[in-house]
């Protein structure tokens, strides 16, 4: 079974504390786990941003939710009960509950209506908001979209740059991911005339312990067996024993099987994880906006 949306845990949590006990939260989510099936997998499965696992998000947007609507309250840090209204709607025979009979509820249409009026044409998680994602998904799915995007227009620019460009940026990379220490002391680009399959030497610390080869592919075709070989034989022929071969395209199954076969290190760096990396390490991108996701401490309230 997959995962459901928040809308869908919305009546089983509240039949769940309808002994009119209070819950812990842990209790909870474990329950609902069981009662939807979810496999050790599904349960494990995070959010992109890796912060938080799906289900525990989905189901803590649920009890915000019928907290704002007045059906359940927190009796004490880390626990739940259902309120007198919460009881009152379970004898209406609900067959599901969606955020929209949540909506009949003054104090939820408040907190929706607060939620909407906060919202601007700058917020990336306004367009993509909906009932079926909570307010973190609606966030992250902007996020990565946005980084999707980003990342189409750094590969449409590496590729109008020249191959000599590219090698100098494969170097920064590398710089910026801790490789060496400065450009001056750490990388270098080698001429193309005289490369023998090396396009950038780099230190692997600032001392110079080891030194990592580079091999930099512009390409839009995919990368084969043979180019790998060739660079491997490179790396051979210098006594090297770690290599980076990065492309704009990708590798075919044959060249990831090979870098396993060989004794040199060798690690591959397809398009996608390239541009993924340069957004990460701040290599040809710049920070427009930062927004703060912040959570309650709970610690700070405990007496």
């Amino acid at each position: 079974m997959s995962i459901p949306d928040y809308q869908s845990i919305l009546l089983p949590l509240l039949k769940m504390v309808s002994d009119e006990q209070t819950h812990t939260l842990r209790s909870l989510y474990e329950r609902l786990s069981d009662e939807f099936g979810l496999s050790h997998e599904e349960r494990a499965e995070l959010l992109p941003s890796g912060n938080q696992s799906i289900i525990e998000n989905r189901i803590g947007w649920a009890k915000t939710y019928l907290k704002k609507a007045g059906l359940l309250e927190y009796p004490k840090r880390g626990h739940v009960q259902i309120t007198q209204r919460g009881l009152k709607l379970l004898k209406r025979g609900y067959a599901e509950l969606k955020a929209r009979d949540l909506r009949q509820f003054d104090e939820f249409q408040e907190f929706t209506n607060q939620t909407s009026e906060s919202n601007s044409d700058t917020n990336p998680a306004q367009e993509v908001a909906s009932d079926e994602a909570t307010p973190t998904e609606a966030i992250e799915a902007a996020y990565q979209r946005l980084r999707a995007e980003l990342a189409s227009e750094i590969m449409s620019q590496i590729k109008d740059s020249s191959p000599i460009f590219f090698e100098r940026l494969v170097v920064d990379l590398m710089i910026k991911m801790g490789y060496g220490g400065s450009r001056k002391e750490a990388g270098e680009a080698t001429r193309p005339s005289a490369d023998g399959g090396i396009d950038g030497i780099i230190r692997e610390d600032r001392l110079g312990l080891d030194t990592i080869y580079l091999q930099a592919k512009r390409w839009d075709n995919v990368v084969g067996r043979p180019e790998i070989q060739k660079f491997a034989g490179a790396l051979q022929g210098e006594r090297a024993k770690k290599g980076v071969f990065i492309t704009t395209s990708s590798f075919s199954r044959e060249a990831k099987e090979y870098v396993n076969n060989v004794d040199s290190k060798i690690v591959l760096i397809d398009g996608e994880r390239l541009t993924g990396l340069m957004i990460d390490f701040g290599v040809g991108v710049s920070t427009r906006q930062v927004f703060e996701v912040k959570q309650l401490d709970s610690d700070y309230f405990s007496e």
